[in-house]
């Protein structure tokens, strides 16, 4: 699965934040310096799709707040997610 991402480093807390244009919003705690919020995006994500981190990369968009991450083997869509999206759409 390829998904896209619109990223906020330094963030109070990580978490998702609803939609930027057709990119799923997240804020990220971690700092915009030396990979950190790139890992903790992959790291959360892990964490929400239930795999292992491993299984979660930056695709494209490495030092853009605009990325393309790719999730190995997900079981489908995170309940969160799915949230977000339905109540765009509605």
């Amino acid at each position: 699965m390829i998904l896209q991402v619109h990223v906020q480093p330094g963030a109070s807390k990580t978490g998702l934040a609803g939609l930027h244009g057709d990119a799923v919003k997240i804020r990220l705690q971690a700092p915009p310096v030396d990979g950190k919020a790139n890992a903790e995006l992959c790291r959360f994500l892990a964490g929400i799709f239930q795999v292992k981190r491993q299984d979660v990369c930056v695709i494209s968009g490495e030092t853009s707040r605009q990325k393309r991450v790719r999730i190995t083997r997900p079981d489908g869509l995170p309940d969160a997610i799915k949230m977000i999206v339905q109540g765009i759409q509605t």
